[in-house]
């Protein structure tokens, strides 16, 4: 991506490309990791923070090739102190949420792979606007760096430790830039994440599903799920008419397969749409054989979507009905319900505004 000024965007650049780069400026190979460095795990945000480069380069780096990284637009903290949501602007003006949320295990955060989404689910805030389009690999790494600083600023050896692929868009319809992001946070060079620390969710785009496989990294998957069959998982997802709960379902016991790692479905619980006993008796049967568990997700109900929250006691009954019928179930912990927690309302509001 070239800025206004012409000068080339270096930030999310690999080692070997940041290399390349270089070339013209005739520096030894040494000083690429050096800047990567300084850019990835050390914050600089210009060449002129880079002191154990000359300065005579800095000057002359700082002239053609620039760090592109976001401005914070909004961000908004919960009363508990443990969720954070940040609006975070590229230099075109397109913005997007990233999450941080303070876990007992550590720092996890939600990234964003696209400006807004299309693929149109009913209970999603994310996709009332379309989609804007795919995020770059720099743009996705960017909104880990940012937060990674933040962290590192507060001391006490604060970092991110886990991410999820789980923000506004769909991953794999993203999938180059998708990977290009997971691969670098796995450099040394970058921020050194485990792969197993690392979630990406899809809402089930098959033929991706397969190639995901295949690229022999142990990440872990989610798979949206949201209904037990075919007819209402398509009133829910659009996208289940191009790809059918049969064909998923297929695709993420393939990935289970191949990678040895335990798909998680996730299911947002509706009230009076998906949380039934006979929705519940399905779901049993559709998890029979699986390397699977069920993340229950009681809505974050979207003023525009006019869906409900089940009640406690029938929140209770369906995870304790499959948790009866030897389903790996868990329901996701509330955060940030102070701040707006569903994905895509934050940007919503300023673009509304």
């Amino acid at each position: 991506m070239e800025t206004l000024l012409n000068r080339k965007d270096i930030f999310g650049l690999t080692l070997a490309e940041l290399q390349e780069a270089l070339t013209p400026f005739h520096v030894p190979r040494y000083r690429a990791k050096q800047i990567a460095e300084w850019m990835y795990k050390r914050g600089a945000v210009s060449f002129a923070d880079m002191t154990n480069l000359p300065k005579q380069l800095r000057e002359e780096l700082g002239a053609a090739l620039v760090i592109g990284r976001p401005k914070t637009k909004d961000r908004l903290d919960s009363v508990d102190g443990h969720t954070t949501k940040f609006l975070l602007e590229f230099a075109d003006g397109t913005a997007v949420e990233s999450v941080l949320m303070r876990q007992p295990y550590g720092n996890s955060i939600c990234v964003s792979t696209q400006a807004g989404c299309s693929m149109g689910c009913a209970f999603c805030a994310s996709t009332l606007h379309g989609m804007a389009r795919n995020l770059t690999t720099g743009e996705i790494l960017a909104q880990a760096i940012t937060i990674n600083d933040m962290l590192r600023a507060e001391g006490q050896g604060g970092k991110v430790d886990t991410v999820v692929i789980m923000g506004s868009g769909e991953p794999l319809m993203n999938y180059d830039h998708v990977l290009g992001f997971i691969r670098l946070l796995h450099e040394d060079y970058v921020l050194g994440m485990g792969y197993r620390n690392i979630t990406l969710s899809t809402s089930g785009i098959v033929p991706q599903m397969y190639q995901l496989a295949d690229e022999g990294l142990p990440i872990s998957l989610s798979v949206s799920l949201h209904a037990p069959h075919q007819e209402l998982r398509t009133e829910l997802m659009p996208i289940s008419r191009k790809y059918p709960m049969e064909e998923v379902i297929k695709a993420a016991r393939h990935y289970a397969d191949v990678t040895k790692r335990r798909v998680t479905y996730e299911y947002i619980l509706i009230d009076h749409v998906n949380d039934g006993e006979e929705q519940a008796r399905e779901l049993v049967s559709l998890m029979r054989g699986q390397l699977a568990s069920v993340n229950l997700i009681p809505i974050n109900p979207v003023a525009e979507r006019h869906l409900l929250r089940p009640s406690a006691a029938r929140i209770d009954w369906f995870e304790h009905y499959l948790t009866t019928h030897h389903v790996n179930v868990t329901v996701r912990r509330e955060m940030g319900t102070d701040i707006q927690a569903a994905c895509g309302q934050l940007r919503n509001q300023h673009l509304q505004d």
